[in-house]
C-alpha cells in the first residue's frame, strides 16, 4: 500500500535523480522532512544544496525560486499551508507568471509551488483555505491538483517537467489515503479529466479533496434515489479539460460542481458558466454548485457546517428539475 505522502515524496526524489537543475525548499522541508513528511529522506540523500530549509517568509521563497528559475534551475518550493502563501501571492502574480511573457520566452520559469490546502482536518484559521480560484485566475500559471495517490505521483512529476510555472495544489485530507500500486505509477496527463464513476443521469464534477466525497455521495444518490450518477474528476484547472466536461453534460443534462473553495467568483462558478455555455440546449436543469461557504473558514468544530457534505449533494441533487419528484429513502 502506498499513501498519497509517498507518492509525492516519490515523486521529488525520482526528479531529482534525473534532473541535477531540481532543487526543493521551502519552510521545515529539510531535516524535518516537511510538516506533513513529504519531503522526508530528501536532504540526506541529495544534500543541503538541493533540499534544503528557509526562513519563515513566503515573499522570500518565491523571490528565491524566480531567481534560481532565471539561472536555469527548477525550483519546487513548498509553502506549508494554504494561507501562508498569500504573503507571497504579488511575487506569483507579478513576476513567476509572467516574466516568460514579459521577456518573448527569454526567460522561463519552470517553478512548481507546492500548496497543501483543503479542510476536513481540524485545522485552525490559516491552515485550512481552499485559494486554488485566486490562482488560476492569474493567467500564465498552470494549477493542478491530485485526488488519487497515483495522480500524486504523475501530476507532481509532470508540473516539475512542465517548462512553465505550475501551482500544486495537495489536499491535506487525502495525505494518508492509500492504493495498491507500484510506483512510478501512470495516469491519464495533466490537463486531461478523468471519469471516477460512470453514469447516465447527472454528472458531479469536482477535483482535490472533493472526488472522495462525490464518489461517496454518488453512491449514496444511487442506493437513496435510484440515480445513476457519474464522478468526473477535472485533475487540473488551468488547463481545464473543458472537452470532457461539455461530453459528461451533454449525455447526462444535468451537472452538480462540488468544490471546498467559495462560491462567488470561485471555480465552482467558471465551471458551471462553461457547462451553461456549451450544453445549454442539453440542460433539463440548471447546473448547481455545492462549495465552501462565502465567509472565512471557522474554527475546526465549525467546519462540518461550511464543508460540502454528502447530505448537502443529495439535497441538491432532490432540488433538480426531474420529470418525477424524488424523495429520500427512509
Amino acid at each position: 500500500m502506498v499513501t498519497m505522502v509517498q507518492a509525492l515524496n516519490r515523486a521529488l526524489g525520482d526528479a531529482m535523480r534525473a534532473d541535477p537543475s531540481v532543487v526543493v525548499f521551502g519552510e521545515d522541508v529539510g531535516t524535518l522532512g516537511g510538516v506533513f513528511r513529504v519531503t522526508d529522506g530528501l536532504t540526506k540523500e541529495f544534500g543541503p544544496d538541493r533540499c534544503f530549509d528557509t526562513p519563515l517568509a513566503e515573499s522570500g521563497i518565491v523571490g528565491v525560486a524566480v531567481g534560481m528559475a532565471m539561472q536555469g534551475l527548477r525550483p519546487v518550493v513548498e509553502m506549508q499551508f494554504d494561507a501562508f502563501a498569500y504573503p507571497a501571492f504579488e511575487q506569483v502574480a507579478s513576476h513567476v507568471a509572467k516574466l516568460r511573457n514579459r521577456t518573448r520566452g527569454a526567460v522561463q520559469t519552470p517553478i512548481v509551488i507546492r500548496v497543501p490546502y483543503g479542510g476536513g482536518i481540524g485545522g485552525v484559521e490559516h491552515h485550512s483555505d481552499s485559494s486554488e480560484g485566486l490562482y488560476a485566475q492569474v493567467p500564465g500559471l498552470k494549477v493542478s491538483t491530485p485526488a488519487t495517490v497515483s495522480d500524486a505521483y504523475v501530476l507532481l512529476r509532470e508540473a516539475i517537467a512542465d517548462p512553465d510555472p505550475v501551482v500544486f495544489f495537495e489536499p491535506k485530507r487525502l495525505y494518508w489515503s492509500t492504493a495498491e500500486i507500484d510506483l512510478p505509477a501512470s495516469a491519464p496527463g495533466s490537463g486531461r479529466a478523468e471519469i471516477r464513476r460512470p453514469g447516465s443521469d447527472v454528472t458531479l464534477m469536482t477535483y482535490g479533496p472533493s472526488v472522495p466525497l462525490a464518489l461517496e455521495a454518488a453512491d449514496a444518490a444511487t442506493a437513496e434515489l435510484g440515480l445513476d450518477v457519474e464522478v468526473l474528476d477535472l485533475r487540473t484547472l488551468v488547463p481545464l479539460d473543458e472537452a470532457s466536461i461539455i461530453d459528461s453534460i451533454s449525455r447526462t443534462g444535468r451537472g452538480v460542481v462540488v468544490t471546498e473553495a467559495p462560491s462567488f467568483a470561485g471555480p465552482a462558478a467558471e465551471i458551471a458558466a462553461l457547462a451553461h455555455e456549451h450544453c445549454f440546449y442539453s440542460l433539463a436543469a440548471p447546473i448547481r454548485r455545492v462549495t465552501g461557504l462565502d465567509i472565512p473558514y471557522p474554527p475546526p468544530a465549525y467546519e462540518h457546517h461550511y464543508l460540502p457534505s454528502v447530505e448537502r449533494i443529495l439535497d441538491t441533487l432532490l432540488d433538480l428539475e426531474w420529470e418525477e419528484p424524488f424523495t429520500r429513502a427512509a
